[in-house]
C-alpha cells in the first residue's frame, strides 16, 4: 500500500516553519528544451502512486543519506544521478571514458547523457512495478526541470543548505571501502560560533574496524575539483531553486548539524516525525 503524506504549508505565500522556508516569486524560465524522458509514466492521481519528490543540494551535502532515508521509510525508490554516473563509469560502456574526463575535472555531466541514464534506470524501475520516487541530484539546470515538469508531477522539492566551509571539509573527507563499497567519512567537523553565526558539530562517520584498512577517497574528492564543484552547482542551481519556488514547491532546510541533529527536524519539516518507522529508518 502506498504510505503518502501531504506536507503541511506548501502555500503561495512567503512561510517559515520548523527551520525551512517555502517562497514564491515570479521569474522567467527559459523555453522549455526538446529532450524527453520517454519512460516516465504519465501523470498519475496521486491517490494512484507513491511520493514524487527531489532533493537538491551542494554536492557533499548528505543529499543521498538523508533520501536513502526518507527512501526506506517511505517504500519509494532512491534514485541518485550521481550513482548511475558512477555506474556508467565502472562499466565498459562507450561513455565511460568521456565521462571520466568530466567527473575528474569537476564538470557537470550533459544534460543529454544524465537523462539517457535516468531514463534507462526509470524504464527498469517501471518494469518491475515501481511507483513513486526521490530523485538525488537531477535536476541539476533549467532545462532538466524544465523537461522533468513537462511529463510528471513533484509534488515537493527539499533543498538541503550548508555552509561552504564545512562542506569543504566534508567533500574531502569521504572515503568508501574499495571491498564492500560503503560511504564514510573521516572528517570531525566542530565550528564554533562568531559573528552572529551558529556553531556546528558533525561526528565523523568511521568504518567498522573490517573496513579500516580499505578506505579509498574518490578521485575527484581533491580541495581544487571539490571547490570548482560548488562555483558550478551554485552558478547554476539558483535557476532551479527559482523554477520550483515560482510553484510553491520548494523546501529549503537548513541543516543543524550531523544525522543525530539533523534528522529528526527533517523529519519534522516534513511532518513525518509521528510516523511508526521513523526509529527503524534513523537506526
Amino acid at each position: 500500500m502506498n504510505r503518502l503524506l501531504k506536507v503541511k504549508g506548501l502555500s503561495p505565500t512567503l512561510l517559515s516553519l520548523r527551520g525551512f522556508s517555502v517562497l514564491n516569486s515570479e521569474n522567467d524560465l527559459l523555453a522549455p528544451s526538446s529532450l524527453s524522458l520517454k519512460s516516465l509514466p504519465l501523470r498519475r492521481d496521486p491517490g494512484d502512486r507513491n511520493v514524487q519528490w527531489v532533493f537538491l543540494g551542494c554536492p557533499g551535502v548528505g543529499k543521498g543519506t538523508y533520501a536513502g532515508r526518507l527512501s526506506q521509510l517511505l517504500g519509494v525508490p532512491h534514485i541518485a544521478t550521481g550513482d548511475l554516473v558512477r555506474e556508467e563509469l565502472n562499466s565498459s560502456g562507450p561513455l565511460a571514458e568521456q565521462l571520466k574526463e568530466i567527473v575528474n575535472q569537476g564538470k557537470l555531466v550533459s544534460d543529454e547523457t544524465i537523462i539517457n541514464l535516468l531514463s534507462k534506470r526509470l524504464e527498469a524501475g517501471e518494469s518491475k512495478g515501481e511507483t513513486g520516487f526521490i530523485l538525488d541530484g537531477f535536476p541539476r539546470t533549467i532545462r532538466q526541470a524544465e523537461i522533468l515538469d513537462g511529463v510528471t508531477d513533484i509534488d515537493l522539492v527539499v533543498n538541503l543548505k550548508l555552509r561552504e566551509d564545512v562542506l569543504l571539509e566534508k567533500c574531502l573527507g569521504r572515503r568508501i571501502c574499495s571491498q564492500c563499497g560503503g560511504n564514510f567519512n573521516i572528517a570531525a567537523i566542530d565550528i564554533k560560533s562568531e559573528n552572529g553565526m551558529p556553531g556546528i558539530c558533525m561526528q565523523p562517520l568511521l568504518p567498522p574496524p573490517h573496513c579500516s584498512a580499505k578506505l579509498i577517497s574518490r578521485s575527484d574528492d581533491t580541495e581544487e575539483v571539490v571547490k570548482e564543484r560548488l562555483r558550478i552547482y551554485n552558478e547554476m542551481s539558483q535557476p532551479v531553486e527559482d523554477f520550483y519556488r515560482s510553484r510553491g514547491k520548494l523546501l529549503e532546510f537548513d541543516l543543524p548539524g550531523g544525522i543525530p541533529e539533523s534528522w529528526p527536524k527533517l523529519l519534522q519539516a516534513l511532518n513525518l516525525d509521528d510516523h511508526d518507522d521513523k526509529q527503524t529508518a534513523a537506526a
